[in-house]
Parts: structure tokens; sequence; C-alpha cells
């Protein structure tokens, strides 16, 4: 059985709802991210000691937001969480990328930890105010596929679980404004039975 190492909130709550979506058995094993790497559990399975983490039905080991979602999304084709096509693929792989390689580790890292990014205590509003200012640019570019349509790619996909870890931050953890189609999207993603019920699991409903 697969077996999702993840933190209640973090960037695994997207992969946590792939894995939901997509309706297969698996398990689920908490994170302390407050604790030294060390003495986590999850240390022995990945070295890098990061979530999510995903053991795969063989007990081989997957790590990396996006490798995770495309392997799931080709792995499980009938859930249709990938377009199918190669050259739809890609973009879908360019979203995904983006959200977690900018919006998340540039942006959202910036809010959640400025110390990480500031030379000295009097730094950390710079540091923030550097990290909204890119996690609002992120929500901009994102919001204009949404202008028009409900999910990022057309029909509903990975981009769109990788997207709901932001908005839950966004929403939840910073009460930020969001551009009316991001807002909508949010919504529309909490409407899922799915969702509801990894948010419940991780309990942070």
């Amino acid at each position: 059985m697969m077996k999702l190492f993840f933190s209640p909130g973090a960037c695994s709550l997207g992969i946590h709802v792939i894995l939901e979506e997509i309706g297969h058995p698996y398990e689920i094993e908490a994170v302390n991210l407050h604790q030294p790497a060390a003495e986590r559990a999850l240390t022995a399975v990945n070295p890098k000691s990061k979530v999510p983490t995903l053991v795969r039905d063989d007990g081989s080991v997957l790590t990396q937001w996006p490798a995770i979602a495309l392997w799931l999304g080709r792995r499980f084709p009938v859930a249709h969480l990938l377009p199918p096509g190669p050259e739809a693929e890609v973009h879908a792989v360019e979203q995904i990328d983006y959200m977690a390689s900018t919006v998340h580790m540039q942006g959202f890292s910036r809010l959640f930890n400025q110390a990480r990014f500031a030379p000295s205590e009097a730094d950390a509003p710079a540091v923030r105010a550097q990290g909204l200012t890119i996690v609002n640019a992120g929500f901009a570019l994102l919001a204009a596929p949404l202008a028009t349509k409900e999910w990022l790619l057309g029909p509903y996909s990975v981009a769109d679980a990788a997207l709901f870890f932001l908005e839950f931050w966004a929403k939840v953890r910073f009460a930020l404004d969001m551009p009316a189609p991001i807002a909508a999207h949010y919504d529309r993603m909490r409407a899922r039975p799915t969702v509801q019920a990894v948010l419940r699991a991780e309990a942070i409903a």
C-alpha cells in the first residue's frame, strides 16, 4: 500500500488531495517538521527529511512535489488528473513547477520564515514584503486562465491540487486577499468531497 508522509497544512496537502482523488488505497503518517531532522522517522525513508514523501506500493520512494504529482497522474490514468498528450503534460508540469519553485519556495517561504532570508531581524519586514510581492505576482499570473474556466488547465488536474495548497496558505495561514478567480477556485476546491475528506484527515478542516 502506498504511504504518504505529510505535515498538516504543508505543501503535502496537495499531494494528499491527489491521492484522495485517485481512490487507490493509501495510508498517511504525520511528520513534525519542528522536530530536528535527525529525530524524525521520515529521515530514514527520505534523507532530505522533507514532505511530501511518497512510499509506493513496491516500497520505492518518491520525493519532490512535481515528481510525485506527475507519477501519480501517469500511474493512475483512470483518474484523469493529467491532461492527455505530451504537449499538454508539459504545460501541466510547467504550471506545477512554477507554483512549487517560485510561488511556494520564493514567495511563501519568505512569509513563513523571514529569518532564513534576512541578514538581521531589522530586515524581516523587507523580506516579508518581498515574499508578498512574489505571491501576489504569482496569483495574478495563475488567475488569468481561471478568468474563463473553472480549472487551471481546462479539466480538473494535479495543477489544481498544487494551487489549492497555496490558496489554503493565503486564506487560512495569512488571511491574504486573493484575485477573484483564485478565490473562486479555492471555494470550488473546498466544495469537493475529496478535499473535505483530506482536511478532516489532517485535522485542519
